[in-house]
């Protein structure tokens, strides 16, 4: 067996930690859970870069409140959980089309930058971010969606493994990640709670040792 070694620009390059996937934290604040059915009205999404160390670290955050699309269902349990009135005189909020239309540009001109191939959707119990970032892209037609269409990272699952809790207040309590209870089910605060956590997960895992793997002579 040989380790790969760590210092070599490849290793600390973000396209080749996760096989030309750049990874972008999203958090979705909905009116239910029905993803063809329910409104969007948050999203936050944090772009993940890579230091000359190859450390993981926050590189930019977005965040838009939506304005829910013609027809959409809006459950009263799921505005009571958030708190959102999506209808107050000064929430200031834009078309659900125009959101996810500059969400994708800017993923789009990261990717790029990075010379990653796709973006990766990074959420807390993910596949529900997932499924309603894709609705969204169906709904309006959006040809040049960036997410692959049906791989994830889960940070509930990776949470599990390094801190022994799925629940991402508990996770970030055991990590040692501020998390005020006042501040959460808004999409921009657990977004950037949940970019803190994924990035702890991974760097720790390398700082173990688990990154670069060993190769096989």
């Amino acid at each position: 067996m040989r380790e790969l070694d760590s210092d070599s620009p490849s290793n600390n390059a973000l396209a080749e930690r996760f096989r030309t996937y750049m990874p972008v934290v999203v958090d979705i604040e909905t009116g239910g859970f029905n993803s063809q059915t329910d409104a969007i009205l948050e999203i936050a999404a944090v772009v993940i870069a890579m230091n000359a160390e190859g450390y993981l670290e926050i590189e930019r955050s977005l965040f838009h409140r939506v304005i829910p699309f013609e027809g959409a269902n809006l459950e009263e349990a799921a505005l009571k959980f958030t708190g959102i009135d999506p209808f107050h005189p000064l929430r200031i909020a834009r078309p659900e089309k125009d959101v996810f239309q500059n969400l994708f540009q800017v993923i789009r001109d990261a990717m790029r930058s990075k010379a990653c191939k796709r973006a990766i959707l990074v959420g807390h119990n993910a596949h529900f971010d997932h499924g309603f970032v894709r609705a969204a892209s169906a709904r309006h037609g959006l040809k040049r969606d960036p997410f692959h269409p049906f791989s994830c990272f889960d940070t509930a699952t990776l949470s599990g493994l390094a801190f022994g809790q799925t629940v991402l207040s508990r996770a970030c309590g055991v990590a040692g990640i501020d998390f005020d209870e006042a501040e959460a089910h808004s999409a921009k605060y657990d977004a950037d709670r949940t970019a803190q956590l994924f990035c702890m997960i991974v760097n720790r895992w390398k700082d173990l040792g688990g990154w670069p793997p060993t190769q096989r002579e």
